[in-house]
């Protein structure tokens, strides 16, 4: 075996092409990547030319640790090398200063895509520094405390970006009119998800994009507040939560929205909420596809005088899917009144 051994290259690995090479380090922690240098002289440089970089404060005894790798990272990396991604993960809280290094390198090297996961800070994320042109996609996600919420910037400027997540963030207007309109300078903004935010007191949060085409927005149920739409050309909408006023002041705003997901969280002490909803589908009434839970079904079926309101709306739905939630029941009767004017629609039921 050992004869063997010898007349066999255990080194063939090192054969690879040098792109081969790179885009296998790529999908390591840099801390692995870098690490990979000691194998032999072929490898002492590879790490320095990598398009990715997946730097995760956990694997790190110190703060100092970390902030004198990411230091070495970045002052011996090869500078004629762009960036195409940036993964950054600090479930702890971090310094202020070093967040603003991380991100302002990344942008100075043509970043596409970001994604950021930090533990909660009382200072405003510090996206509001930096502009960029190649950033495409951003995903930013804060640790969760009820006490505590990031205070997500009010102005982007980032021309590219056209898929955009944010979780635990919280929103807070800088001016007097209670609006907080933070999306409106994307010029090229796609798909929009709002994971578990906070609106600050009674502002209210204005998703303004002529660009934007799928919306999710998903509320706790501690944190509901009001947002107002500003979208002619959204296709897809998925909310989750309690619905707390109209959608748009316009028809017109909502009438390019062909598919909707809707998951009101059931709390009937809010006697508002069933016209409410029922309003939503009035605004929603060109959707093609509608997807509704058991919990949705059972606000919408304690509308005043139902049966005997004249619903003309959803004429040109052609599916309803209805998410049953364990023993909630579904109405008697309300899927009929949602396809009183579409009554060859499929309807499915999807047992959760």
């Amino acid at each position: 075996m050992k004869t063997r051994r010898r007349n066999y290259d255990p080194d063939r690995l090192s054969d690879l092409p040098d792109c081969v090479l790179i885009h296998i380090l790529s999908t390591l922690n840099t801390k692995y990547a870098v690490q990979t240098c000691i194998f032999s002289k072929r490898w002492k440089n590879l790490w320095k030319n990598l398009p990715v970089l997946s730097l995760d404060y956990c694997c790190f005894k110190s703060l100092t640790a970390f902030n004198r790798f990411v230091s070495r990272v970045f002052s011996l990396r090869d500078k004629k090398t762009a960036l195409q991604a940036l993964d950054f993960y600090c479930e702890s809280h971090i310094q202020h200063r070093l967040l603003k290094r991380i991100i302002k390198y990344a942008f100075s090297h043509n970043v596409k895509i970001m994604d950021i996961w930090m533990g909660c800070t009382t200072e405003p994320f510090p996206l509001s520094y930096f502009s960029s042109h190649t950033l495409t996609s951003l995903n930013l996600t804060t640790s969760l405390r009820r006490c505590c919420r990031t205070i997500f910037p009010n102005s982007l400027n980032f021309q590219s970006l056209t898929n955009l997540s944010i979780r635990y963030f919280a929103f807070r207007s800088s001016g007097d009119d209670g609006y907080v309109e933070p999306f409106s300078a994307l010029k090229s903004l796609n798909t929009l998800i709002i994971d578990c935010c906070k609106v600050h007191d009674e502002d209210i949060l204005s998703i303004s994009s002529a660009t934007l085409a799928n919306l999710t927005i998903r509320m706790i149920p501690s944190y509901n507040y009001k947002f107002e739409l500003s979208t002619p050309n959204l296709h897809s909408f998925d909310f989750t939560g309690n619905p707390l006023q109209k959608l748009s002041n316009s028809h017109n705003n909502l009438s390019s929205i062909t598919h909707v997901n809707i998951d009101v969280q059931i709390r009937l002490s809010l006697e508002n909420y069933p016209l409410i909803l029922l309003n939503w589908l009035t605004e929603l009434a060109l959707v093609e596809s509608l997807t509704v839970s058991s919990r949705t079904l059972e606000i919408l079926y304690l509308v005043p005088d139902l049966w005997n309101i004249d619903f003309r709306y959803l004429r040109k739905l052609k599916s309803l899917k209805i998410k049953k939630h364990g023993s909630s029941p579904i109405p008697r009767g309300i899927d009929d009144f949602l396809l009183q004017n579409a009554p060859s629609a499929e309807k499915s039921i999807i047992d959760l």
